[in-house]
């Protein structure tokens, strides 16, 4: 109960996150991948010591002016330019190689061109868009027959606020990451939202659901916050264990994890940490307002 007699001061946290993460959104935006702005990313380590960045940028640039070139450990270079296709490949690697005077060996080369690029964005928008759809619409059937004192389809618009902080904040995270640290998103963390949008929806659903069979047996005898809190409370523990197994399997998997599942791993940590507040913090206490709010009571 306490949850929902503090749930101003949880409002007050999450919508101070929220507001941090759309500032960073607007402010720095999002440092897209190849996936979606097409080109080649190329992964390259060196046998003896690695060359000094500038020499390698100068190298480079004569195949593409455009081209970025980031350190990567202590003998690697991550780098990010313009479409190659085959015949431009021993060129590029010429030039990574500083005309043979550098041995150098690719771990990844990866080459898209911009239609597919775009296509991926547009994909990853709609899928996003259906599965917050799809969430809605289940959740408003699921909990048809709960009419008082909230009715089913508020059910679903309180799903989908916490859904959309649970996507923003794993986002301006990544904003922040991408401005000061490189951090790129691509396909893969769009599939990390999506996995954090139903992780959050199962653990917002469970709550709804024990609110629904607490006012079945309930009915009117006692007042709707009373009911919601105890039905936070009797699912409490659940929630938290099982986000708790969930995030230690995920950051032993970030720190013992290949480079490659790393970004992934941590979109995962930090969307999944957020949906585990939002569906106990947000979502009920949701409820709670807004049946005061139709109550007239304004709180």
């Amino acid at each position: 109960m306490w949850i929902i007699n503090h749930r101003k001061i949880f409002y007050a946290v999450s919508g101070t996150l929220t507001a941090a993460a759309l500032l960073s959104l607007i402010v720095w935006g999002l440092v897209p991948s190849i996936d979606f702005t097409g080109g080649a990313l190329i992964d390259v380590s060196y046998a003896g010591a690695r060359p000094v960045q500038s020499a390698v940028e100068a190298a480079i640039s004569a195949a593409d002016p455009t081209a970025s070139v980031r350190p990567s450990g202590t003998d690697q270079y991550i780098v990010r330019m313009k479409a190659v296709d085959q015949a431009e490949k021993p060129v590029v690697m010429n030039a990574l190689s500083l005309n043979g005077q550098a041995p150098v060996s690719v771990k990844t080369f990866d080459s898209i061109g911009p239609v597919l690029g775009a296509e991926a964005l547009r994909k990853a928008w709609v899928s996003i868009i259906l599965v917050i759809a799809g969430i809605v619409l289940y959740i408003t059937f699921a909990f048809r027959k709960v009419s008082k004192p909230v009715s089913s389809w508020k059910y679903g618009l309180v799903a989908v606020v916490a859904l959309i902080h649970d996507v923003i904040i794993p986002t301006g995270v990544f904003s922040v990451l991408g401005h000061f640290a490189g951090y790129e998103v691509d396909t893969l963390f769009v599939t990390a939202l999506l996995v954090v949008l139903g992780f959050s929806v199962h653990d917002t659903i469970v709550v709804f659901d024990r609110v629904r069979e607490n006012l079945k047996n309930n009915g009117d005898r006692e007042p709707f916050d009373l009911t919601v809190g105890q039905s936070i409370s009797q699912t409490f523990v659940r929630s938290v264990n099982t986000s708790a197994t969930t995030l230690i399997a995920l950051v032993v998997l970030y720190i013992l994890g290949g480079s490659a599942t790393q970004h992934f791993t941590l979109a995962l940590i930090i969307g999944i940490a957020a949906g585990t507040y939002s569906s106990i913090f947000i979502g009920s206490p949701l409820l709670v307002t807004i049946e005061k709010w139709q109550a007239g009571k304004g709180r």
